[in-house]
């Protein structure tokens, strides 16, 4: 009987533990768009293209998908026309798209 107790017990405390974890690693609007600004501007490939630059972005969780010479990024309620290559330093150029 006490085994079963503290078998409980430590059940509890795990999963406590794991909504604590949880609750602290959901990423935030900002945080979304402060990781693409990053992935963006930290990098340079003047031979990427509209497909590298989605595909790149889709492995970094981003929903992304190339249109043409330009990819679109929905991200919180917005979209963004990424164009690879631009002046800018960086991947791409941006723009928020109506």
């Amino acid at each position: 009987m006490k085994s079963i107790k503290s078998t409980n017990s430590a059940c509890l405390v795990a999963i406590i533990f794991c909504f604590a974890v949880m609750s602290m690693s959901s990423p935030t609007a900002a945080d979304d768009y402060t990781d693409l600004m990053k992935l963006i501007a930290d990098s340079e490939d003047v031979r990427i293209d509209a497909q590298d630059l989605a595909f790149l972005l889709v492995t970094h969780g981003f929903n992304a998908e190339p249109k043409g010479d330009s990819v679109i990024v929905k991200l919180d309620d917005l979209v963004y026309e990424m164009t690879p290559n631009g002046v800018k330093p960086g991947l791409a150029d941006f723009f928020i798209k109506d």
